[in-house]
């Protein structure tokens, strides 16, 4: 269940998205090309946007790039998440992660569930922080992608929305990093 509190002012996210594809060049990624037109659609600004091979040492330095530039507060990847031998999104997620947010695998399952039946199984989707930025690795399907922001990323990215959100907490995901 979604609610928007009218009385708070929508906040901005820049997002990066990253195309995970041993096949596909920029003009013929849909999935990330779904991203970005709903990621502008919500009024966020796409801060930036590749395409990589399925290689677990390159998505990681992009990943961790992204995450060291102070103008990008979350990235989205579509691809590499499924079980085959070049699927290695996840493992370069995990790279990367100083904590993962276990709930956002299981969440997407259960949106996936009610699309695609037993087939949600298939799927490694997930999500976790790095540097002060969120990062959530999506299947390179576009209906995946559809689903995922859909159902939970423009809520979670919606400083309006209760009873809570990622953009309320965005300020604190660095503060170990402060203290003294």
């Amino acid at each position: 269940m979604s609610r928007i509190d009218e009385s708070k002012t929508f906040l901005p996210m820049r997002i990066a998205v990253l195309a995970v594809s041993d096949t596909r060049s920029i003009e013929e990624d849909r999935s990330g090309q779904t991203l970005v037109d709903r990621i502008e659609g919500a009024g966020h600004r796409v801060a930036d946007r590749k395409i990589l091979r399925d290689e677990r040492a390159e998505i990681a330095d992009q990943l961790r790039a992204w995450c060291a530039d102070p103008e990008i507060d979350v990235v989205l990847t579509t691809g590499g998440t499924g079980l085959t031998g070049r699927d290695v999104t996840v493992e370069a997620h995990r790279d990367v992660y100083e904590k993962e947010i276990e709930a956002f695998g299981t969440v997407f399952t259960m949106v996936s569930m009610k699309k695609i039946g037993t087939s949600a199984v298939q799927s490694r989707a997930c999500g976790g922080v790095a540097n002060g930025t969120y990062l959530f690795a999506l299947p390179g399907s576009t209906g995946a992608c559809k689903d995922a922001w859909d159902e939970i990323l423009q809520w979670q990215f919606d400083y309006r929305h209760r009873p809570c959100n990622f953009v309320e907490i965005l300020p604190r995901l660095d503060e170990h990093l402060r203290r003294k």
